[in-house]
């Protein structure tokens, strides 16, 4: 039965990969950056005194430089002077030469909203009377070409490198502790730490040509580096790093001395193993050590986001943030668990299967990770659109709608995946007393068997081999001349139980 359920399970983990997916790839339309809600002077306005200042309102704070906002004469010649300041709230200001004269002026903005993105834009108005101007706006856009594009991908990769991180480092602790010593789970773990640590360096380098002139050649330039290091995202970055300097200490003792902690062996060098009662302590210790280090670093890596994006600013922030990262730590579990558990069961070796009881924990870990999804998402999106009705009247609103009934059908999938996660944990059990996904575990009667047999080589009856075999079934099977094939399916047969098929001695038992 166990073989006709885990397709079913790798069925819906790729069914999850796939809706999970299209809401990462909507993630991008459906955020909301700064934009101009206001300017004084405004917009195509002609006035009969030149201003002393111009002054432009956004919908959040948004950060500035010193060039982040210029006014241009006719001619293309800068009339502003100084740096912009802010003047309240959401409102900033330059000031203008005096003795401007009439004509068509250019105010060209670009500023850094709350998410960290670039958003320019440009307008005109005149003094006295509109004239020719030879200032173009059609080429204020920021944020594009190909350093935005590799600014993009930087993102997603660094999204990529967290969630696998996270969710496959928790999945081994949380799910399956054997998974520490499988080269699969470790190759995706530490590719996950890799992804992450080149992507948080590339987005370092690229952000000032980002959020500035946009020019490859600009990516080394040590000076915008020196500025970008000022900023919150700046600051938000570098914290990152020195997090991935802890996380790959957590990565070595989980990989290391973690994996290295396995039960004693028989004596006998057979290839099932005994707990020892030291060991199991220990590793107990090791693996609380863990799980506290590990939720520190993994909520200090969300808070890098948190701190440098929406999370940040606007209404309720002492709250906003720590549910950012109650949200991302979610998204991680859920969805680099996900995956963790897919390479479980495609890549681990044979003899380390993934057992029916880290699936049935990964399913509860992963419902109640979707259900924190949904409530801090639903948080998240009234914050940002600050109105109920703004799910219907807005296309940002609408687009949330789409990523919430999407975020319904993962829980969907998830509550069918729990009851055929219990179905699996059942046939595994009632199968072969605690089986594995894939084809159930070795039966405990064929090392019984195996260790009767070599005991009845060393001199037959109840040797040393016999003894050193407690398993559950020892109390109601026969030993000694009783305990072989034949004995043991007659009193099986005898006590009404079904007679179990013949199960040769694996390797390592004579």
């Amino acid at each position: 039965m166990t073989r006709t359920i885990t397709p079913r399970l790798r069925t819906l983990a790729l069914l999850f990969l796939a809706v999970a997916g299209a809401l990462l790839v909507g993630a991008g339309p459906a955020s909301a950056h700064a934009a101009l809600t206001g300017s004084d002077p405004a917009q195509g306005v002609v006035v009969d005194k030149a201003p002393d200042q111009v002054s432009l309102t956004f919908s959040e704070q948004v950060s500035m430089s010193s060039g982040s906002l210029r006014v241009l004469d006719p001619k293309g010649k800068r009339v502003d002077s100084g740096e912009p300041s802010n003047v309240s709230g959401t409102t900033y200001a330059v000031r203008l030469v005096s003795g401007l004269g009439d004509g068509t002026y250019t105010v060209a903005y670009q500023v850094v909203s709350a998410d960290s993105h670039p958003v320019a834009g440009a307008y005109t108005f005149s003094v006295g009377a509109p004239s020719r101007t030879t200032v173009s706006v059609s080429g204020e856009t920021v944020g594009g070409g190909v350093v935005g594009w590799l600014y993009g991908f930087g993102r997603y990769v660094s999204y990529a490198g967290f969630i696998v991180l996270v969710g496959g480092a928790a999945f081994v602790l949380a799910c399956w502790q054997r998974g520490s010593g499988v080269r699969a789970v470790q190759r995706l773990v530490v590719g996950g730490w890799v992804a992450l640590t080149a992507a948080t360096l590339w987005l370092l380098l690229l952000r000032g040509s980002y959020t500035g002139s946009g020019a490859f050649g600009d990516i080394f330039d040590l000076n915008l580096l020196g500025q970008v290091l000022q900023t919150k995202t700046g600051a938000a970055l570098v914290s990152r790093l020195l997090l991935l300097a802890a996380a790959a200490l957590f990565i070595a003792v989980l990989f290391g001395a973690y994996a290295r902690q396995s039960p004693a062996a028989l004596n006998d060098g057979a290839a099932r193993r005994l707990p020892d009662p030291g060991d199991t302590e220990e590793k107990r210790d090791l693996t609380f050590g863990l799980a506290i280090g590990g939720t520190v670093v993994a909520a200090g890596l969300a808070a890098s986001w948190a701190m440098a994006e929406h999370a940040s600013t606007g209404l309720q922030p002492g709250i906003a943030m720590p549910v950012d990262v109650l949200h991302l730590v979610a998204v991680a579990t859920w969805l680099g668990g996900l995956v963790a558990l897919l390479v479980s069961l495609y890549r681990a070796p044979a003899e380390t299967p993934v057992d029916a009881a880290a699936v049935r924990r990964f399913s509860a870990v992963a419902f109640g990770s979707v259900l924190t999804l949904v409530a801090t998402g639903i948080y998240q999106s009234w914050r940002q659109l600050g109105a109920w009705s703004a799910f219907t009247d807005t296309r940002y609103g609408q687009l949330l709608l789409v990523k919430i009934g999407l975020v319904a059908l993962l829980v969907g999938i998830a509550w069918i995946s729990r009851r055929w996660t219990a179905r699996l944990t059942d046939a595994a059990g009632s199968t072969s007393g605690g089986g594995t996904v894939q084809d159930g575990a070795l039966g405990e009667g064929a090392v019984q068997e195996g260790a009767v047999r070599e005991g009845a080589r060393h001199g037959g009856g109840r040797g040393p081999w016999v003894r050193q075999v407690r398993c559950r079934h020892q109390a109601r099977r026969p030993v000694g001349p009783a305990a072989g094939r034949r004995g043991r399916r007659a009193a099986e047969a005898a006590a009404g139980r079904r007679p179990e098929p013949f199960r040769p001695a694996p390797l390592g038992v004579r």
